[in-house]
């Protein structure tokens, strides 16, 4: 039976090595074809040693089966914050859900639902007026897409968020058919969470 736990300060730091493990596994999957390694994903995860973080972890017994991070937009990497450059949002008022991973035996069960509501209520609870994530673009021609791929734009915009026209940011990982890093699209959603949706 999964349970879901919402982990801030000393427990979300010592969540973080299963976190880089459990991201390294889902990542390598379709969209995102992340090579990645313990040692870059503990130091991004660094990120989240703040007090406006959050993880909110699901568990298997033991076992974190998936998780979903976010923290204050202005608190992450320059990347994501500076799409935003234009836009008439404060930045100090965005919440940036940032990685929902989840173990593909457990898909279906109503946990993505579950993140963005733990996401979104402790963006309400820290006074941010908007809620932000962003998604990797790739061509529908990619030689790794696998057969009968299929977007989450319905389930995200049920939740309320739209693309926000021209916010993309672009930050570099390792494909996992390539030698090295390069950079790779990430289109921004956004909910303003005052509104009902």
């Amino acid at each position: 039976m999964t349970a879901l736990r919402i982990l801030t300060g000393p427990d979300l730091l010592a969540a973080l090595d299963d976190l880089a493990r459990l991201r390294i596994q889902v990542f390598r999957a379709w969209p995102y074809l992340y090579d990645g390694d313990v040692a870059y994903e503990r130091d991004y995860l660094t990120a989240y040693d703040d007090p406006g973080a959050i993880v909110a972890a699901a568990y298997d017994g033991d076992q974190l089966i998936g998780a979903a991070t976010g923290t204050p937009l202005a608190k992450h990497a320059d990347d994501f914050a500076a799409p935003f450059a234009g836009r008439p949002e404060p930045l100090d008022q965005i919440f940036y859900c940032a990685e929902s991973v989840l173990l593909p035996g457990y898909r279906g069960r109503g946990l993505g639902h579950a993140f963005f509501d733990a996401r979104e209520a402790h963006a309400r609870a820290l006074g941010l007026r908007y809620s932000v994530f962003c998604s990797v673009l790739r061509p529908d021609d990619h030689p790794l897409r696998p057969e009968g791929a299929r977007s989450h734009d319905a389930f995200w915009r049920g939740r309320g968020y739209a693309p926000l026209p021209g916010v993309i940011a672009t930050f570099r990982w390792r494909d996992i058919d390539q030698p090295e890093d390069s950079g790779h699209p990430l289109q921004f959603w956004m909910r303003d969470l005052t509104s009902r949706g």
